[in-house]
C-alpha cells in the first residue's frame, strides 16, 4: 500500500491530494486499480464514460479507424497521464476512439461523482485537473490537424523536431518502433520506410535502427522549404 501512495504522490495529478486523502480514497474504494495485458482493449468506440483513469505504468493510445480502414494512432499516453478527463463530463460521454493498452498497463479509476467531490474539497487538484486537461486537448487537436494537413515528410521533419528539443542531442534516439511511428502518422510503416530513404539520398538524415542523425544545418523548422518541399 505504501508503494502505490508513493507512486500516485508523484503523478502530476495526484500530487496536488494530500497524503491522508489519498489513503482514504484507496480504503474506501474511491480509487480503484484494474490492470491490462499489452494490446488490450481498454474502450471500445461508443462505450460509456464513467471514471476519470489515471496510468500508473505502461502505455495508452488512442486509435481511429477511417473509411477505408487505415488505422491512426491519434494519441499515446504514458504514465502520469490521464485519460478521459476531457469526456466525462460532455453532454455526450461515449468513446468517440478504441483505446489500448500498447504495453502492459496500471490504471487507476475515479468516479466522476467521487471526483466532483474531490474538486470541491482540494482546490489544488481541481487547479492541476483543468491546467493537464487544457494542455493535452491543445495537443490532440494539433495531432489531428498535422495529420489531416500536411506531408509525410513534414510529419517526419515535425517528429524529428519535436524529439531533438526533448532529447538536446543528434543523434536523435527512437524510443519507439517504426510501425509505432507510422501509426503515430496514420500511414502505412512501408510508406515511412520509403520517405526515410529518399530522406537520406537527399542528404538530410542518416539512420539505423535505433537512432536518426540530422544532417541539415539550418534550425529545426517547419518553415524550412529545403527540407519539407522536396516531398516527392
Amino acid at each position: 500500500m505504501n508503494d502505490l501512495i508513493s507512486s500516485l504522490k508523484k503523478t502530476i495529478l495526484l500530487k496536488a491530494l494530500p497524503e491522508e486523502t489519498i489513503e482514504t480514497c484507496l480504503a474506501t474504494g474511491t480509487f480503484s486499480v484494474k490492470r491490462y495485458e499489452s494490446n488490450h482493449i481498454i474502450h471500445f468506440v461508443g462505450d460509456l464514460c464513467m471514471h476519470l483513469e489515471l496510468i500508473l505504468a505502461g502505455k495508452v493510445v488512442v486509435d481511429h479507424m477511417d473509411e477505408a480502414g487505415k488505422l491512426m494512432t491519434i494519441s499515446e499516453f504514458d504514465a502520469g497521464e490521464i485519460l478521459s478527463g476531457n469526456l466525462m463530463f460532455s453532454s455526450n460521454p461515449h468513446y468517440p476512439m478504441t483505446i489500448t493498452a500498447r504495453q502492459p498497463s496500471v490504471i487507476l479509476n475515479i468516479a466522476g461523482n467521487q471526483l466532483i467531490q474531490l474538486f470541491l474539497t482540494h482546490s489544488g487538484f481541481l487547479k492541476a485537473y483543468l491546467s493537464f486537461i487544457a494542455d493535452h486537448t491543445m495537443i490532440l487537436s494539433n495531432t489531428i490537424r498535422y495529420a489531416v494537413n500536411q506531408t509525410i515528410r513534414e510529419r517526419i521533419v515535425r517528429f524529428l523536431n519535436s524529439e531533438y528539443q526533448k532529447q538536446k542531442t543528434n543523434p536523435i534516439q527512437l524510443k519507439m518502433s517504426k510501425k509505432s511511428i507510422a501509426e503515430r502518422f496514420g500511414i502505412q510503416r512501408t510508406s515511412l520506410s520509403r520517405e526515410l530513404a529518399k530522406m537520406k539520398q537527399d542528404g538530410l538524415i542518416k539512420y539505423d535502427a535505433h537512432q536518426i542523425t540530422l544532417l541539415w544545418k539550418q534550425p529545426l523548422s517547419m518553415q524550412n522549404q529545403e527540407i519539407s518541399g522536396r516531398q516527392c
